[in-house]
């Protein structure tokens, strides 16, 4: 009944093809859209607010690698609880996201910070005053697969030192489950990826896994998506 009334509420929040519902139309020029966004929009949306705490005040949530912006528009409305950062390194994303945050009813879409996922994040974060375990969650979609190992590493690493104990991050996209990618075309897309980018690729959760586990970081759970993808849970480890 839960998961029916969760499908529901977001089927009519939102519009295919345009993100969020646009209350402004003079931000709809500065807004970047991409149909795979929209496309993923529920089913991510599902996985998180069945799995955040949706009635304590005063939380904070990082996303990392925010893109056009489009996933904080669809989740901040339904989790009005909960400050958004949205973050990138590519600055030339930052009026997107900004449209995309001023556009939103909820106004808990905070302006985007400059990250560098793949540097040192007792370095990166005294610009913003973040301290260790600042925030009670991360986010990360579709971003292991297109970036170095090193922001791989950075990501865990921001995480181990961000995070609250019991603090969780988000992972989304496609992976690898023990060496083995499947189906056939993920192992063209990873070969793609590979063409375009030497340093990138899918990657196995079992190396994903390593690098939690160096940043007392666990794998708390694994969801199989649409268009074979999966979510992943991972949860900072009580001290």
């Amino acid at each position: 009944m839960r998961f029916y009334f969760i499908s529901t509420l977001l089927r009519c929040e939102f519009l295919p093809g345009c993100g969020f519902i646009h209350r402004k139309s003079n931000y709809r020029s500065l807004k970047q859209s991409h149909p795979s966004a929209d496309r993923n929009c529920i089913p991510i949306s599902e996985q998180i607010i069945l799995q955040v705490d949706l009635k304590s005040g005063d939380l904070q949530l990082l996303e990392i690698s925010s893109g056009s912006g489009q996933h904080a528009a669809y989740l901040a409305p339904l989790c009005p609880n909960i400050k958004f950062y949205p973050s990138e390194f590519d600055r030339r994303l930052f009026p997107s996201i900004k449209a995309y945050a001023d556009d939103c009813n909820t106004n808990n879409i905070l302006e985007p910070l400059y990250v560098d996922i793949s540097a040192n994040p007792k370095e990166w974060t005294k610009q913003y005053g973040f301290k260790s375990g600042t925030f009670d969650y991360m986010l990360n979609f579709n971003m292991l697969h297109i970036s170095p190992w090193s922001c791989a590493i950075g990501l865990f690493r921001s995480a181990g030192y961000l995070l609250k104990p019991s603090g969780k991050l988000f992972t989304y996209g496609p992976y690898k489950v023990n060496g083995i990618l499947e189906p056939e075309s993920n192992v063209n897309f990873d070969q793609s990826l590979k063409n375009r980018n030497i340093e990138w690729g899918i990657r196995d959760i079992e190396d994903l896994k390593k690098l939690a586990e160096e940043n007392n970081i666990e794998l708390v759970k694994s969801v199989d998506m649409p268009v074979n993808n999966k979510f992943l849970t991972w949860m900072k480890r009580r001290e």
